[in-house]
């Protein structure tokens, strides 16, 4: 007789006698052997596993787990040696779950370890002389307060527990402290430059601040471009393409102090409006330092001529929307690519396109990050790094954060837009542990909460949208600017999978566009 007919025969009285059980056993001889029922009951399991030699120890354990519930009606929780994992054990469960509830609700439950520190409560406090930052994501402050230690302080490197910050928009080429590598070997904990490798990026691109898709206005003057320069003593080589460009009878009005031939009192950019070209010619030629001068000239809907940052097209809304000097050499080809374009209207009008059917998702991906302003960027990263440093506290190391039923795991993860601080749920099974099914379940999550993005309101109208999310990156929590925008990707499924089996209660960003 099979072990689950011994269950219902010896749950199974007589209404003969109350005093007698089944084939007049009396009561108390019932009670005498059902002591003796779990050790009867692993001596029968135990041989029917025994028998099955096909089947393999994962599947026989989950298969004792089964049959004794059967006997005693109770979950049984199994502790994971957490699959390789850093922190967490994981935990699996029988089909009919802890109590009736799911996996994803009791890791909701267990996985909830509050933080000894809540930043609505006690923001972040950053010594200097901004006020308070109130529309950031999280707690900030700017200021001083004498009844709180502050997290970061402005310049003033190697200052203990409280993080330094380096904050410059400037070349590094004239103030090399701003050079990343330096700038850490100077004692200072977080580094704000142009560089997106930065820890918190400061660009000069701004949709509040440039109008961007501004209409293009008709191109008036007989001179190809527009020049406003006026340090002379760039470390670059921008005066000599200026007098490359003039001398192969390129015509350029100069209203900077270098090379001046026109009265400078203008309004910048409504002067551009009026050009073909614009000599976007930066003082230094550094990854990542592209200041105004490019931006302005995208306002005015002129075709920005680049000397500067090696990978200016990072920073163009269409790959035929600016023209590059790299080098010295490449002026004369240039020329003539400016006056190709001026004589030939179609093809001119091409590269301002993007004006009209909008810029890229990569140029809309890198402006949308000025969204936010740099100080509460600054907090949010500050937030993250005291939360990361709990993270590694026994408390937080104990938390599951997967639970498995028979052969399959559900993994906990956390997900928030970029911008902002506040993380959500989402969870993943083992079975489809894969990118499609992440992006599928981060825009499922996303949607039901009706998230707005960060930026809707800052971008032009006319690039705001709909109400649709479209994702354009998700990457994990810690990532530079640049590692999340341009480098990082994970190498497929297997790498995806292996980065959720390793990082417990994984935190990942995403950018909406």
């Amino acid at each position: 007789m099979g072990i689950f007919s011994k269950r219902k025969i010896w749950r199974t009285g007589t209404t003969q006698d109350d005093s007698m059980g089944f084939n007049g056993v009396s009561a108390a001889s019932k009670r005498k052997w059902t002591r003796f029922l779990p050790l009867f009951v692993a001596i029968v399991v135990i041989a029917e596993i025994a028998s099955l030699s096909r089947l393999d120890m994962a599947k026989n354990a989950a298969m004792v787990d089964s049959w004794v519930d059967l006997f005693y009606g109770s979950p049984i929780l199994r502790e994971g040696n957490g699959g390789g994992s850093k922190t967490g054990t994981g935990i699996s469960i029988n089909d009919g779950g802890i109590d009736g509830i799911s996996c994803e609700q009791w890791l909701e439950k267990e996985d909830a370890v509050e933080y000894s520190r809540d930043f609505k409560r006690e923001p972040v406090l950053v010594s200097g002389s901004e006020k308070e930052w109130r529309t950031c994501d999280v707690g900030c402050q700017f200021g001083f307060n004498p009844g709180q230690q502050p997290d970061a302080i402005f310049g003033s490197p190697n200052q203990g527990s409280v993080a330094s910050v380096l904050r410059s928009m400037e070349s590094s080429h004239y103030y090399p402290e701003n050079n990343i590598d330096l700038a850490r070997r100077k004692g200072y904990t977080v580094v704000m430059t142009t560089s997106l490798s930065s820890d918190v990026p400061v660009g000069y691109f701004s949709w509040a601040e440039y109008d961007i898709m501004a209409p293009v206005q008709p191109k008036t003057e007989p001179a190809l471009a527009a020049a406003f320069i006026s340090n002379c003593g760039a470390r670059n080589f921008r005066l000599q393409a200026l007098d490359a460009l003039e001398k192969l009878n390129v015509k350029i009005d100069s209203y900077g102090s270098c090379h001046r031939n026109r009265d400078g009192r203008v309004d910048k950019v409504e002067t551009l409006k009026r050009y073909k070209f614009s000599l976007a010619f930066e003082n230094s030629n550094e990854e990542d330092y592209v200041t105004e001068k490019f931006f302005q000239s995208l306002v005015a809907g002129t075709i920005p001529v680049v000397v500067g940052a090696p990978n200016i097209k990072e920073f163009a809304p269409s790959p035929d929307s600016f023209l590059h000097i790299k080098e010295f050499s490449d002026v004369e080809s240039i020329a003539k690519s400016m006056k190709y374009l001026a004589e030939n209207p179609k093809i001119y009008n091409q590269s301002l396109r993007w004006k009209y059917d909008g810029p890229s998702e990569s140029f809309k991906a890198l402006v949308d990050m000025a969204a936010v302003h740099s100080s509460c960027r600054l907090c949010i990263h500050m937030a993250t790094v005291i939360h990361e440093k709990e993270e590694n506290s026994p408390r937080f190391k104990k938390r599951p954060c997967k639970c498995s039923r028979g052969s399959e795991t559900m993994y906990h993860l956390y997900i928030r837009e970029r911008g902002r601080f506040e993380m959500q749920s989402i969870f993943l099974r083992s079975g489809n542990l894969t990118l499609e099914a992440l992006e599928s379940t981060v825009l499922n999550k996303f949607n039901s909460l009706k998230h707005v993005p960060i930026w809707k309101e800052e971008r032009p109208e006319s690039v705001r949208g709909g109400d649709e999310l479209k994702l354009y990156r998700i990457y994990p929590v810690g990532l530079t600017q640049r590692q999340a925008l341009y480098t990082f990707r994970f190498k497929g499924n297997d790498d995806f999978r292996t980065h959720i089996e390793t990082h417990p209660c994984a935190k990942m960003e995403v950018i909406f566009v």
